[in-house]
């Protein structure tokens, strides 16, 4: 991290202002690299001598993607041109120094090039001038054929989104939300695409909001057997396999309740830097949030409520073997008493010179045995 970033975040912990006026324009010191003579964008050079995190470049104008894939500073030099032009790049895990030379590209501010590579981030929504920087929490279900106390239940990822007025770039982590499709389906949505940058940022937020859904379905059913199983007598329901389910859970949770905010925030009137119809797209994606969020929390109480009846339950189980065992004791204390009292020895005691005192003695303790476990039976200690 440069020195003038601590000073930027210490400003912002400080209650200062963290951002200078226009630093947005300038983020990264390899502008001066990037841009010729002419202060056109020269073509970039491949991200180090291997991967590249590029999935795909397309250049829009009319709501219509243009032949070709071209290099994404021609991409946004002919976006510039056009009125209704605008760059959608798409990156997954790009490394650093690819991210810093994208972003002196589009004027990307340092502060969010390093949220979008290190990815640990929860959802948000930043300014940096004209750019919006909108941070969402990806989730998808995995398969698994039974619950245990190791079961992955829910994956989870990230996608970034910078927007500007003539480009989007979306920077995605991990498997959970595959971008391919949403570029597809929104590629024959003319009137839609339309809307510029926006209308992909919803498009992307939508896909991710429709997974929580997904989620949110799958979670249910799995908490429905995981129920049955604790209330089941013959069922060990194990309370491990219950705390992994809470995990799963709260990491799920910490994926959908944040996004809230951003979403209001998106959808707010006084919000000019989104097309009032695209704000409408954005509602509707604000009401399905809501219902995951309402989902999520009733999960949360159901799966305390499971945790508690199944705690419950083991009391129940040891307060049963402490009764049985205090029964076996009760009764073994007859036999006890009796053999004690006829153990000491005394020269005086008229049951010992009793012809059938030693069968009588027998027939006692067996009589006051049964009777003892007759009772503990019927009160349901045995």
């Amino acid at each position: 991290m440069t020195d003038r970033v601590a000073r930027d975040r210490t400003a912002g912990e400080n209650g200062g202002r963290a951002l200078r006026p226009r630093a947005w324009a300038a983020p990264v010191r390899a502008m001066s690299r990037i841009l010729n003579a002419d202060g056109s964008p020269r073509t970039p050079q491949p991200a180090g001598p291997g991967r590249s995190g590029i999935v795909d470049c397309g250049l829009y104008v009319d709501g219509e993607r243009q032949p070709g894939r071209p290099q994404y500073a021609e991409a946004l030099a002919a976006a510039r041109r056009e009125r209704d032009g605008f760059v959608w790049l798409g990156l997954h895990e790009p490394d650093l120094a690819e991210m810093t030379e994208i972003a002196a590209t589009f004027g990307l501010h340092e502060l969010a090039v390093e949220d979008a590579v290190k990815a640990e981030q929860r959802p948000k929504l930043e300014h940096f001038g004209e750019i919006v920087f909108l941070v969402l929490r990806t989730a998808r279900y995995c398969e698994h054929t039974e619950l245990t106390e190791n079961s992955e239940v829910v994956e989870t990822g990230q996608v970034m989104l910078f927007i500007g007025p003539n480009f989007v770039i979306s920077v995605r982590h991990g498997d959970a939300c595959r971008l391919s499709p949403v570029r597809a389906d929104l590629e024959a949505k003319r009137d839609l695409l339309r809307q510029g940058p926006w209308a992909v940022a919803y498009a992307i937020t939508d896909r991710v909001v429709d997974l929580y859904l997904e989620v949110a379905d799958r979670l249910e059913d799995d908490l429905d057997v995981l129920e049955a199983d604790v209330f089941d007598r013959q069922s060990s329901g194990r309370i491990q396999r219950i705390y992994q389910m809470k995990r799963e859970l709260v990491e799920f949770k910490r994926a959908v309740v944040p996004l809230q905010r951003p979403l209001m925030t998106l959808t707010s009137q006084v919000n000019r830097a989104v097309p009032q119809e695209v704000r409408r797209y954005f509602r509707d994606v604000q009401d399905h949030l809501s219902r995951t969020v309402e989902q999520v929390n009733s999960y949360d109480d159901l799966l305390n409520s499971i945790l508690q009846a199944r705690l419950a339950q083991v009391t129940v189980d040891q307060n049963n073997d402490m009764r049985k065992i205090a029964a076996w004791a009760a009764i073994g204390a007859v036999w006890t008493a009796i053999a004690g009292i006829y153990g000491m020895n005394f020269d005086n005691m008229p049951e010992l010179r009793w012809t059938y005192g030693y069968p009588g003695v027998w027939a006692l303790m067996l009589a006051a045995s049964f009777t003892l476990y007759r009772l503990f039976r019927r009160n349901g200690w045995l």
